[in-house]
């Protein structure tokens, strides 16, 4: 059974937290606003909760999915090192919108599709889905929608076209223009930007102090 949860009501919000936790403890995907667009969400530490979130989006291993978390600190525990680099575009730009790829520590039993042993991070800038992050931990998450179809916006979008696929959808309005985020590539000997989004390369280049290469 699907529910829909209006976040702008206070009491269904501390419902709709309670059951999105609840799901995500359990296994289930559930769909959160965040400061971009919509996400489908799931315990990243479940390969069975991956594998049906990337069912519901009709999507493959070849396309892993992201990580979000609730605190700058989490990072530390999930990836082999951070570094400097690391640090400082995570103290100039989290929660917002710029995602981090690093080394993920290889003790930790995840399946996130074919990541080629690294890990995609961001923490993002929306009350709600930060909230939900620090009750159940990091969550693997990626864009609320069918695989080739647009990003949903609003809860109502995401709903349309993921369904019974998902348990609790929590409502915060409308998620503005659906921009995505940027992604900055630390894996290697020197930062790549592999998508521009929402943060400029400019601005990724002014804060780590040196221009910063564009993958193409």
């Amino acid at each position: 059974m699907t529910t829909v949860y209006d976040c702008s009501e206070r009491g269904q919000r501390e419902d709709g937290l309670a059951a999105a936790a609840s799901a995500v403890r359990a296994g289930r995907t559930v769909v959160i606003p965040t400061d971009t667009v919509y996400g489908i969400g799931c315990d990243a530490f479940s390969p069975t909760a991956v594998s049906a979130l990337l069912a519901a989006k009709g999507r493959g291993p070849d396309m892993p999915v992201g990580v979000l978390v609730g605190s700058w600190s989490t990072i530390d525990g999930l990836v082999l090192s951070v570094p400097q680099s690391a640090r400082t575009l995570v103290e100039a730009f989290w929660p917002g919108d710029l995602s981090i790829v690093l080394p993920h520590a290889p003790s930790l039993a995840w399946d996130l599709g074919r990541t080629g042993g690294t890990v995609m991070l961001r923490m993002p800038l929306h009350p709600v889905a930060i909230e939900l992050l620090r009750e159940v931990g990091p969550m693997a998450v990626s864009s609320a929608n069918r695989s080739g179809r647009p990003p949903a916006a609003t809860a109502q979008e995401a709903v349309d076209q993921l369904g019974d696929s998902v348990s609790v959808y929590l409502d915060g309005g409308p998620s503005g223009d659906p921009v995505p985020s940027t992604i900055v590539d630390l894996s290697g000997d020197e930062p790549v930007v592999l998508r521009e989004g929402a943060v400029s390369v400019a601005a990724v280049s002014e804060a780590l102090g040196a221009e910063v290469r564009v993958s193409r």
